[in-house]
């Protein structure tokens, strides 16, 4: 068995995940940017200052669609060992997180709707962590149904009783 150890997972999200992050920031962005330009124009004098707040906040709802999803895809990792489950994501506060094989306690899958429409699952790892499961997001549905399996035959396999 070989030591379980801090490293840069291999793989990324299904290319696809670009698309489904952009949906969802779409569906919190433009509301938003409606509401503030809106705000603007509804209830108040015409402010100038009041005008450049929310065109300064519609730009920066546009650049959250445009750069999140990318940089999202560009920066989270995700591997599976016979010994443990990698995890790196967060382009502003960093996150690494390793799970060893011993310590994981459940495996799901969840395809949320707009998820199924791009044919996209997760994969929830939960641990005896404190801090708590590991989701690995976005993944092809079917290569997240074969990665469930192989990591219950990981987990069944491993010594010790994930606590």
């Amino acid at each position: 068995m070989s030591t379980t150890s801090l490293r840069p997972p291999r793989h990324r999200a299904d290319p696809r995940a670009v698309s489904w992050w952009t949906v969802q920031s779409l569906i919190v962005a433009v509301p938003l940017a409606v509401a503030a330009v809106g705000s603007y124009w509804l209830f108040t004098d015409r402010d100038l200052w009041f005008g450049v707040a929310a065109a300064a906040f519609a730009v920066a709802c546009a650049a959250f669609v445009l750069v999140v999803p990318r940089a999202s895809y560009r920066i989270g990792r995700w591997e599976v060992t016979d010994d443990a489950v990698y995890t790196r994501r967060g382009w502003i506060t960093h996150t690494w997180r390793v799970a060893p094989m011993s310590r994981i306690q459940t495996v799901d899958t969840a395809r949320g709707p707009v998820q199924r429409l791009f044919g996209l699952a997760d994969v929830t790892v939960t641990t005896a962590s404190s801090a708590g499961a590991i989701t690995i997001e976005a993944l092809d549905h079917e290569l997240a149904a074969e990665l469930a399996e192989r990591l219950t035959a990981l987990t069944q396999a491993a010594p010790g009783d994930a606590t």
